[in-house]
């Protein structure tokens, strides 16, 4: 089964291939202004396609969001097995416990 440890090492492995016929290494190329504006607008269809009664259309943007960000996390050098550990910290408690916990923004 795909998985998006599957997705990381995909991304990974193309953003460095410099294929010029890989979308994945053409857009690493433009930087990471580039993909996190794409990220930026994958988020926001995928939040129209779930307003939408079309399964298909969220699933296919809820996919697209997925991928633009494993370019973005790529780009950051923020692997995966961060995020993943990160939620399961936050998992410990309630989601309102651990919101209540955050130090505020200054």
């Amino acid at each position: 089964m795909f998985d998006l440890s599957d997705l990381e090492t995909l991304v990974s492995q193309r953003a460095t291939s410099g294929d010029p016929a890989s979308y994945t290494a053409q857009l690493a190329a433009r930087g990471l202004p580039k993909a996190a504006q794409k990220l930026g607008e994958e988020a926001i269809e995928t939040v129209i396609a779930a307003l939408g009664e079309d399964r298909a259309a969220l699933t296919g943007e809820a996919a697209d969001l997925l991928y633009h960000l494993m370019v973005v996390l790529h780009l950051r050098g923020v692997p995966l097995a961060d995020i993943l550990a990160e939620l399961e910290r936050r998992t410990r408690r309630t989601g309102l416990e651990e919101k209540a916990a955050r130090t505020p923004a200054a």
